[in-house]
């Protein structure tokens, strides 16, 4: 899809990132081009290249989307993990912006063996930036544990003060695992380290590789039929749809990281014999350090859309004996009436309906063959934090002529959606309301929009019904803009 300029003409998608590059100082401007580009299709390549500079911090004072270090971790691959408590090390900031913001539906009683969507903070105070805050988190792990005796365990999220003045959360929770008998973490998660959030999720995988895995004789048994889901967090449910279909299959779900996860399922998953790994950019590093440790094996799934779900579960299939592959055709003949209805009610409301992408972790390229079934097209899609290994993924997921943007600034990601007029945008909160009040319909793909789930055959029903209240909701004609209304 091209782009109208004022004469009417279209303009090619190289000559709309010129035009935007041109608002920019000369040497801005050139440092952020090698951020964007178009995905063409080189001679003797199967699938359009998209590869940009990715993974490189942002400019001070130039408006990003992107999370810290302490977002990867607590917000992400820590947080979700449900019978142990996380404390928010420093002032109430940090854990009040990430508490409960990520929807990770979970099973169980909250305070009693359930504490995701509790608020734990040390409350930091200038007294303690001055005198250090080590005695007040031993203090608080105590407390914890007076509190809530059936937690399993507690990990220190440490925010940006922690690490300016050098408090020793090691030296605590070594302490005070050894006094009340469980697992206690620190992570190494201040906001400021690294570029983004992602590597919050790398120093989250490695303290479960230091502190959980760290014992090799729960590797031992199992069946052969053992999985995990590995970079699932049950945004919505995401996770219960995708393992209802794998255990259709008959395969066995030792343990789902980190949505609806204990402490116990994390420590039992070197017992699989396949990691399947759904969000590749936060948990790759854990898995390959259990094919390393443990010679479990991993692959990338995807269960966005009937295609791609189809797809994986014949991938996962493959990895097992004929009866495993036999129950994979049948599951996927059981649901392709769904399929058939779902597409039947609402394909023709929705194809042919431009969408833009702007998200974290594995959505920008996962999510477009959902898309892509009910009939829209992809005309721009891009990461917030994603390495150089996302966008060669991200290849096979696009066509001929999308805009990829990496880390875009605010005044990009606004000029692109003027410029190219789409008929949906998916992106985050930040970027929801800014984008309705130019009269694009949007859909909030962190969080589902406070719907899901999304993943799996059930979840694809919930998709698609969800883009059609979005796109056709009958608001968008209803409402001008104040200069149209004048005239």
């Amino acid at each position: 899809m091209t782009p109208l300029d004022e004469a009417g003409g279209t303009v090619s998608g190289e000559d709309l990132i010129a035009e935007v590059l041109s608002a920019y100082p000369a040497k801005f401007g050139k440092r952020r081009s090698k951020h964007l580009t178009v995905a063409r299709t080189a001679e003797g390549e199967d699938a359009p290249g998209c590869g940009v500079k990715s993974n490189v911090k942002s400019i001070p004072g130039v408006m990003t989307i992107r999370g810290c270090a302490y977002a990867g971790s607590k917000g992400v691959v820590w947080g979700p993990i449900k019978d142990m408590v996380h404390i928010s090390h420093g002032p109430v900031g940090c854990g009040h912006y990430s508490w409960s913001q990520r929807r990770n539906y979970f099973n169980g009683t909250t305070g009693i063996n359930s504490f995701v969507t509790m608020q734990v903070t040390s409350d930091f105070q200038e007294r303690d930036i001055v005198f250090g805050g080590d005695k007040k988190l031993g203090t608080m792990i105590d407390e914890i544990e007076t509190l809530f005796p059936l937690n399993k365990g507690v990990t220190v999220q440490s925010e940006c003060p922690i690490g300016l003045i050098g408090d020793d959360i090691e030296g605590v929770a070594k302490k005070k695992a050894k006094e009340i008998g469980k697992t206690i973490v620190p992570v190494r998660c201040e906001g400021f380290r690294g570029v983004s959030q992602s590597l919050g999720h790398h120093i989250a995988n490695d303290t479960i590789r230091d502190y959980v895995l760290k014992d090799k004789a729960n590797a031992d048994g199992g069946t052969d039929y053992d999985v995990n889901v590995i970079g699932d967090y049950n945004i919505g449910g995401d996770a219960w749809a995708s393992r209802r279909l794998l255990e259709e299959l008959g395969l066995r779900v030792v343990s789902v990281w980190s949505g609806d996860c204990t402490l116990s399922e994390m420590e039992h998953a070197p017992k699989a014999k396949l990691n399947l790994i759904h969000c590749y950019r936060s948990m790759n590093y854990i898995c390959r350090h259990m094919e390393e440790t443990f010679g479990v094996p991993w692959m990338e799934f995807n269960f966005f859309g009937p295609t791609q779900i189809a797809k994986s579960l014949r991938d996962i299939a493959s990895k097992f004996d004929e009866t495993i592959q036999k129950n994979a055709e049948a599951v996927i003949a059981k649901y392709q009436p769904m399929v058939d209805a779902v597409l039947a009610k609402y394909k023709p409301r929705l194809e042919n309906k431009k969408v833009m992408l702007y998200v974290g972790g594995l959505r920008p390229r996962h999510v477009a063959t959902a898309y892509d079934d009910l009939g829209m097209d992809i005309i721009g899609t891009g990461y917030e934090f994603a390495h150089g290994d996302d966008y060669k993924r991200t290849s096979p997921y696009v066509k001929e002529g999308t805009l990829i943007y990496d880390d875009v600034t605010g005044f990009e990601l606004e000029q692109f959606i003027e410029k190219l007029r789409p008929d949906l945008v998916g992106s985050g909160i930040k970027e929801k309301y800014a984008t309705q009040k130019m009269g694009i319909p949007f859909r909030q793909m962190h969080s589902w929009d406070y719907s899901g789930p999304y993943h799996g055959y059930d979840g694809f029903a919930v998709f698609a019904r969800d883009m059609d209240m979005a796109v056709n909701s009958p608001v968008w004609s209803l409402t001008k803009a104040p200069w149209k209304a004048a005239s």
